[in-house]
């Protein structure tokens, strides 16, 4: 069990409240759990700020308010969208003798020879793995050492991950997480590079819209018809001339 602690106090600020609280380097936030009455609350930035960055949302923490001590998990983090400061947190209450299901975060470690040495390139087939377990066995993050991938044609499993034994994990074993691809050959970039200049001419090469059948000869006509109409517009002009 984690012995992190946090101290928080109940709160009554809401709405522009909100923004002096958090002048005054103060983080608001929520407490909730199956059994508790929920709580608003607001906790020290930079004391939060340390223990988040060791425990994650995965390691069980002591929450303090104001003198009541709760086991919880850090629920949510909320974060401004400029300057990534945390604004908003929900703490969740655990029952630490009933498991609980969590999505864990991989964590790839070491140097592929496959990639360094042979150019090849590293894909990742899940980045997350969904475990259940008690509360106090929920592990930070699970490791996926790639130094193994030494061909094209090694491959890490689920099966193959350092796992405790108190953590079960929803995906069969056989699930792949990680390989390695070969580089694209010559001829293959060259097809590639043909098949973007092909897509470019398309596009350049659009061609106009061709007018619609009977359009064409309507506009010929109105012409004709204007022709026609000039001269007689100029004659009419003339003999009006020729009687003043």
């Amino acid at each position: 069990m984690s012995d992190l602690q946090i101290k928080a106090k109940a709160r009554e600020e809401v709405g522009k409240g909100l923004v002096k609280l958090r002048a005054a380097d103060q983080i608001p936030g929520n407490f909730y759990g199956a059994k508790s009455k929920p709580v608003s609350l607001s906790v020290e930035y930079l004391p939060f700020k340390k223990v988040f960055q060791e425990a994650g949302e995965n390691t069980v923490i002591d929450l303090d308010v104001d003198g009541k001590k709760k086991k919880v998990l850090v629920k949510e983090v909320q974060y401004h969208p400029t300057t990534s400061n945390f604004i908003h947190i929900d703490f969740f209450e655990v029952d630490v003798t009933k498991k609980i299901t969590a999505a864990i975060p991989l964590e790839f470690t070491g140097e592929s020879k496959a990639v360094k040495d042979e150019g090849g390139v590293l894909v990742k087939s899940i980045d997350e793995l969904e475990v259940e377990c008690l509360p106090a066995d929920l592990p930070k993050n699970i490791t996926v050492d790639i130094s193994s991938l030494d061909t094209f044609e090694d491959v890490i499993k689920v099966g193959d991950l350092d796992i405790s034994a108190a953590v079960s994990v929803s995906l069969d074993k056989k699930n792949v997480i990680a390989t390695v691809t070969p580089p694209r050959s010559e001829e293959e970039l060259d097809e590639l590079d043909e098949e973007v200049k092909g897509d470019v001419e398309d596009v350049e090469g659009v061609k106009k819209e061709e007018p619609v059948e009977g359009e064409e000869g309507a506009e010929e006509g109105e012409g004709d018809k204007l022709a026609e109409e000039k001269p007689a517009e100029e004659a009419k002009g003339a003999d009006d001339k020729d009687k003043k």
